[in-house]
């Protein structure tokens, strides 16, 4: 049982408690391996904190808007020393908005920038940042700011935080970058593969469901087109075209422009930490989900990342979702929403998730 979340009703640990509970009333001699997933977004922190090993902590943060936060980071132990894993989504995540306060005009990543210095003064060999579910547009820029790297307008003032005030920067200062990060080698763990800017960036693409209306959306990209040729200028790096540049709104690219940071598919970063590939192998079925299967579940999401897996092996493999937009050969997809109706999918998802899960191991004989 390898499902993600289903965003605002269940966490991966919950959905794969319910497919579990579920199997068990037909079938109470299997064999179940329950292996919460995710691909970056919420809930990576707890998947690999999990599979590593390690403990959470919590610092008090400035979250999308400012306001004070607490967001939880891990430190796990790896074999050379401590690892750091910071998930964006607790400091700069859409979930910590309401809909009437999204405005990726203003949202800042200064406290995913916050977090980072939290989990650095553990001294650790590696950091991991996992960036999907952001709330914000500004590359990053918040983030370095809070690192200490110095974003400047034409009069010499600090810019702003969001988006919008990335027309006025000017100038790029790196100096006062925190000594502890220079060396540290960043693997950011990422759910899409958008660039900077364009059609297919950052602020075209997911800015209209942070709260950006079509006018937004061009000042965004016009804003994150001109940071990329400061970029260019001040630091010599060309990311405007750079794959996973435009994640979490461009903190991707900030990420890779500011701490030399390597982008990887969050899944793929997932299904090494718990050893999937060693555990589908040993199965004779797997199950993933998600909230909502659809086109961009197709893009380096969980259920894909998890089907490849068990194809590569051999195994069969069914998706749970709760609403089904697409559908794969060989695969059998099954929806909350087609099969027990809307409002019980919606109702009470995870009794509905166990009588799917119930009804797919019933069909098994």
């Amino acid at each position: 049982m390898a499902p993600d979340k289903f965003k605002g009703t269940l966490t991966a640990g919950e959905a794969a408690r319910a497919i579990a509970t579920g199997w068990r009333r037909m079938r109470p001699d299997d064999e179940i391996d329950e292996v919460p997933m995710a691909d970056g977004g919420e809930g990576t922190l707890d998947a690999l904190v999990e599979a590593i090993g390690g403990e959470r902590h919590t610092a008090t943060v400035a979250g999308p808007l400012g306001d004070a936060v607490d967001a939880d980071y891990g430190i796990a132990t790896g074999a050379d020393g401590a690892i750091g894993i910071v998930e964006m989504a607790g400091a700069s995540g859409l979930e910590l908005l309401s809909e009437d306060r999204r405005d990726p005009r203003r949202t800042t990543t200064q406290g995913t920038g916050e977090l980072i210095l939290a989990a650095a003064a553990f001294e650790p060999v590696q950091m991991i940042v996992c960036i999907g579910g952001s709330a914000t547009n500004d590359g990053g820029a918040g983030m370095a700011q809070a690192l200490g790297v110095r974003l400047a307008t034409a009069e010499g003032s600090d810019i702003g935080p969001g988006g919008e005030a990335l027309l006025e920067l000017a100038s790029i200062d790196v100096g006062g970058l925190d000594q502890r990060l220079r060396n540290l080698p960043f693997l950011v763990a990422c759910d899409v593969d958008n660039p900077l800017c364009g059609p297919e960036g950052a602020s075209a693409v997911y800015g209209p469901q942070k709260g950006a209306a079509p006018d937004d959306v061009a000042l965004l990209d016009r804003a994150l087109g001109h940071y990329a040729a400061v970029l260019h200028r001040d630091l010599g790096l060309d990311i405007r075209d750079t794959p996973g540049a435009g994640a979490a709104g461009g903190l991707g690219g900030g990420l890779i422009a500011f701490l030399g940071a390597r982008l990887r598919p969050g899944i793929d970063v997932v299904m090494e930490a718990v050893h999937l590939g060693e555990r589908v192998a040993g199965a004779d079925l797997v199950i993933t989900g998600e909230g909502s299967f659809d086109d961009q579940s197709l893009h380096g999401k969980t259920a894909i990342g998890v089907v490849n897996s068990a194809r590569e092996a051999g195994t069969e493999v069914a998706i749970l979702c709760g609403r089904a937009g697409v559908s794969l050969p060989d695969v059998q997809v099954s929806s909350l929403v087609d099969a027990l109706g809307e409002e019980r999918a919606m109702g009470d998802t995870r009794l509905a998730l166990e009588d799917l899960a119930q009804s797919l191991a019933a069909s098994r004989g």
